[in-house]
Formats: structure tokens, sequence, C-alpha cells
């Protein structure tokens, strides 16, 4: 066991507890990536329909917790503060004034659950959409 220095007692008062990890947990609002369910950027938070695979996940897990990015309009984040009343989930918004993370939205546990893609790509059937009319457009223009 590691005896403490009066010198880090003295850091420590001034400073606070030494932290671990504290540019991952400037980064995902608080917490570390090996407990974070799942993940929104800024600009996910921002649309206007929430994320289906948080509304799954808050349902799966209630002993979860959701983290806000403070420095968001209130009017981006109430959707998923709503779903977390509805579900029980406890939130806090973070407000880090020196750090703006690109991050959102974090739903973490309290433990390690270290899982892999934790970031949401795949809400894009609008895009698909546009995709097939376009292929229609072409076949059309090179039809024989």
């Amino acid at each position: 066991m590691k005896k403490t220095t009066v010198d880090e007692v003295l850091q420590q008062g001034i400073y606070g507890p030494l932290e671990t990890k504290p540019d991952e947990r400037r980064k995902f609002l608080g917490t570390l990536r090996e407990r974070i369910v799942v993940a929104l950027t800024k600009s996910q938070v921002a649309e206007t329909s929430v994320y289906p695979q948080v509304e799954k996940q808050m349902k799966e897990r209630p002993q979860s917790h959701l983290f806000l990015n403070g420095n968001m309009s209130y009017e981006n984040l109430s959707k998923y503060v709503k779903l977390a009343t509805k579900y029980k989930i406890e939130h806090t918004l973070v407000t880090n004034k020196e750090h703006d993370s690109e991050i959102g939205l974090v739903l973490a546990m309290d433990h390690a659950i270290d899982k892999e893609d934790i970031y949401i790509t795949n809400k894009e059937p609008v895009l698909q959409q546009e995709v097939k009319k376009s292929k229609g457009f072409f076949a059309k223009i090179f039809k024989k």
C-alpha cells in the first residue's frame, strides 16, 4: 500500500481528489469509456427525433445513468430527459466550461461493461430512400 505524502494531501485539498483518466472523463461527460452503453454526438442529439437504440437500451438497463451535455440547449436535450423520466433512469446535465465535448449524450452503467461499439451510426433511412430515387432517375436516362 502506497503512503500518501503531505504534499499529495495538500494538493488534493487544494485541487480536489485525483481523477483517473481525466481526458477520457472530460470527453465522455464525466464517466469512463468502459462504462458506456451508448453515446451520441451533439449533432445526433440535436436531431428532431429520438434515436430508438437509446430508448431500447434505457428499457433494457433501468439501472443505467444518462449524462447529457449541459453546453447544449435544453430544447435539444428535453426529449431524452423525458425518456429517462419515463424509464425511471437518473440523469445528469454535465456542463464543463473548460472543455466542450463533441459528445451530446452518454448512457452509462456504474461499473465497467467494455462494450465495443458505443456509437450509433445507423440512423439513415432518409438517405437510403434518396439513393433509391437517384437510381430510378439514372435508370430512366440510360434506358434503352
